[in-house]
């Protein structure tokens, strides 16, 4: 049977799995098969269970909590990039109606500085700055101001009355001058930023074919269907002071432990709740605006509500960085990589630490002789950049895939017998084996689906009327991780079970897979399962990036559900059909535990709890620590297909068709997945075509901060997208799964871009591919 499987072909939900162990039959911790869990559930097409709230209308989100007695917030921005507050007029505004609070630095409270991601174990924040600690301005559009009122309108229009005079000072806002004082970063991602395998030069310098291109990538800023908002109050309980915040988050725990230190207060006293989030995508972390509403509420005791507008969350909010990379490749007559470097600039301030990682993909997908990979930074006076929709891979794989894409046509090869050619047998830089790889089965199964072999191998030769007509393809991929701390705390009762962890929802379909996973671990319906999550009060510590927080998640509930079976078996008396059975001889099926080898040797949860005079059963259990990452290279892949038509007279580019074909391991539930490859893939498109921050280089202005200006694919920017998956399960981790949130967009950019040369001849190393490029 072929493993590649059409996510909705007729044959892909044919059966029941029946007595089918989930999850561990890839993966526990001494290597053992686990067989714990069975369901007809894990790979089914199951609908969002939270659909119905988000269609009614009764999902909250972060800014439609309320409290009594609540103050609405808005901020003012600085209008200068670097330089002081020369002084602030509040006396008129403070009279305004309604007013509550205009607070600055002269007179808001004393604040630690918050601890910066990736800096700090505790750190959620996105840069290290001070919060309205002093009248220094560090980038144009930082918070400088923030004023509370009885209502949002008497908010806003008190803003715009407040005066603010400022001393500026020399700022580096260019780009081009900045990149002349560019430096080597501390560290990428907590590892190296120059890895040199062989001397890359000296092979790129020998080699009888060579491309030696420079790609350019602009700032992209998050766009989020929900902009960043809050909703909190202080209090006391008990004695004690608590703060109560209903955020928008991706990671309520860090976000909580920062906060804490920012307020110099135990994080126990900290209560974040984020049931639903309407996009993150990396920027759904801590930023000033949090910071700034739960101070100004400290001072006036009172709730408050702060919702950024459009502009103000390109003001607050990083995005990506700008790049500029070089891509060197040297081949031999058969295409064999004798060279191959990556490297290049981004912009950064030296106040976070996210050297945009664009070299990240270029470490695993091709072998060469030689490889040489180096980043480095041009610190800038703006706003510190941060995670966004696979930081690094998204840019970088549009500058190697493209590189690929060139040296094919100087070789005269298939752009993908170019990839296959140097397809690697182990990971380049690392020497480790692939846990799973099936990359060439996607690609080549993707070009037959797609039509590959119907492509013209002579750019701009396939015309219909005034539209040139080309396609491309690029390789995609995304690093499997698994970060430490992920805990669950499952209850059992006789009605159903209850999956307890501080994780997120951000519309990925995260409740709903792990709802169809911990109901097939139990051996329960899912109607009888009931998954909680987003708020830091409960069990573990889970952030929602990386594309980890699948894995994370089933990591814990495969632990806190060992737990569960081994106390469940220690409440069964000598009578019962299980005496005498561990944890590692039985199954769970049909609301209760089997014997793995005997199924006349049953006996329900109910009755064992019954049996025991209990009502309910709780534990909680820690995931093993991701000591499959150190013995495995592990990555998703896949491989971009697109078509499209460029018109030889308006050089307007209209992508008609685009297709994904995805090895990402198991896939848990294809509905939900569909979706994750597809908005990924559109996200692709949007950076392809036309996102684009501007940024005014003459004074650190984002200048165009607003869906009117920064353009992004809306429905008519959108061909029909296909997906598919191969749905190999990877031995090496929790249910066989890998993440898929992020693959999605990688690839994409450079698949268009090549896919426009191909039609119209014209190679566009500068994204976004607009149509000024192309007349």
């Amino acid at each position: 049977m072929n493993p590649f499987r059409d996510p909705m072909s007729s044959d892909r939900f044919d059966s029941e799995s029946s007595g089918v162990a989930l999850a561990g039959d890839y993966w526990r911790r001494d290597g053992k098969p686990d067989a714990l869990g069975t369901s007809d559930r894990v790979g089914q097409p199951l609908s969002r269970l939270d659909g119905a709230q988000k269609v009614t209308g009764r999902a909250r989100f972060a800014a439609e909590f309320s409290f009594d007695g609540m103050l609405y917030a808005a901020l003012v921005y600085s209008t200068i990039a670097n330089g002081r507050i020369a002084s602030i007029d509040r006396d008129a505004v403070e009279s305004m109606p309604g007013v509550a609070l205009v607070m600055t630095h002269d007179n808001a409270p004393r604040l630690n500085t918050a601890p910066v991601f990736l800096r700090s174990p505790n750190g959620a924040a996105g840069d290290d700055h001070p919060i309205m600690q002093s009248d220094r301005v560090h980038w144009n559009g930082q918070p400088v101001a923030l004023v509370l009122a009885e209502t949002q309108e008497q908010a806003d229009a008190a803003v715009e009355r407040l005066e603010i005079e400022y001393r500026a000072e020399p700022a580096v806002t260019d780009f081009e001058i900045a990149k002349g004082q560019a430096r080597a970063p501390d560290n990428v991602l907590g590892g190296p930023a120059e890895i040199a395998l062989g001397d890359a030069d000296s092979a790129f310098a020998a080699a009888p074919h060579r491309v030696d291109a420079t790609y350019t990538t602009p700032r992209h800023n998050h766009n989020a269907i929900e902009p960043h908002a809050v909703t909190l109050k202080w209090s006391r309980e008990a004695g004690t002071e608590i703060l109560r915040i209903h955020d928008a988050s991706q990671c309520v725990d860090l976000t909580a432990a920062s906060l804490a230190e920012v307020f110099d207060i135990d994080a126990a006293q900290i209560h974040i709740t984020s049931p639903f989030v309407g996009g993150g995508f990396g920027s759904k972390t801590l930023w000033q605006h949090q910071i700034l509403a739960a101070a100004a509420a400290r001072v006036v005791e009172r709730p408050v509500r702060l919702a950024l507008s459009r502009k103000g969350v390109y003001r607050v909010v990083g995005g990506r960085a700008c790049t500029e990379q070089r891509v060197a490749l040297g081949a031999d007559d058969s295409g064999k990589l004798s060279a191959l470097i990556h490297s290049g600039i981004a912009s950064m301030t030296c106040h976070n630490n996210l050297p945009e990682p664009f070299v990240q993909a270029t470490k695993c997908l091709y072998a060469a002789d030689a490889i040489r990979l180096s980043i480095e930074v041009a610190d800038m006076h703006m706003l510190a950049n941060t995670f966004m929709r696979a930081p690094g891979e998204s840019v970088g794989t549009f500058a190697l895939e493209s590189a690929l894409d060139e040296l094919a046509e100087r070789l005269g090869m298939d752009p993908l017998a170019l990839r296959e050619r140097n397809e690697p047998a182990q990971d380049p830089i690392s020497g480790l084996p692939f846990s799973s790889r099936h990359l060439l089965e996607a690609a080549r199964a993707g070009a037959e689906r797609f039509g590959w072999s119907g492509r013209a191998a002579t750019p701009g030769s396939r015309r219909e009327g005034e539209w040139q007509i080309g396609m491309g393809c690029a390789t995609a991929t995304y690093p499997y991780m698994r970060m430490p701390g992920a805990a669950a705390r499952i209850t059992l009762s006789a009605k159903g079970a209850t999956i307890d962890i501080a994780a997120h929802e951000m519309g990925m379909g995260t409740a709903t897979v792990q709802t169809q996973i911990a109901a097939a671990r139990l051996g329960l319906p899912v109607e009888q399962v009931t998954f909680r999550y987003g708020d830091n009060m409960l069990a573990g510590a889970v952030l929602a990036g990386g594309s980890q927080q699948t894995a994370a998640i089933g990591g814990a509930v495969i632990a806190a559900h060992r737990e569960l079976v081994t106390a469940l078996l220690a409440l069964v008396t000598s009578d019962s059909p299980l005496a005498g059975l561990s944890a590692d001889d039985v199954v769970c099926r049909d609301a209760g535990l089997a014997a793995a080898d005997d199924a006349s040797r049953f006996a329900d949860y109910a009755e064992i709890l019954s049996g025991a005079g209990r009502e309910s059963l709780s534990v909680e259990a820690a995931a093993a620590d991701s000591e499959e990452l150190a013995h495995w290279s592990m990555h998703s892949f896949g491989t971009i297909f697109c078509e499209v038509g460029v018109s030889e007279i308006s050089g307007e580019v209209r992508v008609r068709r685009l297709l994904g074909s995805f090895d990402c391991g198991r896939i848990l539930n294809p509905k939900t997945a569909t979706s994750q490859f597809r908005g990924g893939m559109i996200m692709g498109l949007g950076l392809a075509l036309m996102e684009e921050t501007w940024f005014d280089a003459r004074s650190g202005r984002i200048i165009n901060p607003s869906l009117a200006d920064y353009h992004v694919p809306v429905q008519m920017d959108v061909p029909e997208i296909e997906v598919m998956w191969t749905d190999i399960p990877d031995p090496h981790t929790p249910m066989g799964a890998r993440g898929i949130g992020e693959i999605g967009i990688t690839g994409v950019g450079a698949a268009v871009a090549n896919a426009v040369y191909n039609a119209s001849g014209k190679r566009i190393r500068d994204l976004p591919i607009t149509l000024d490029k192309l007349l």
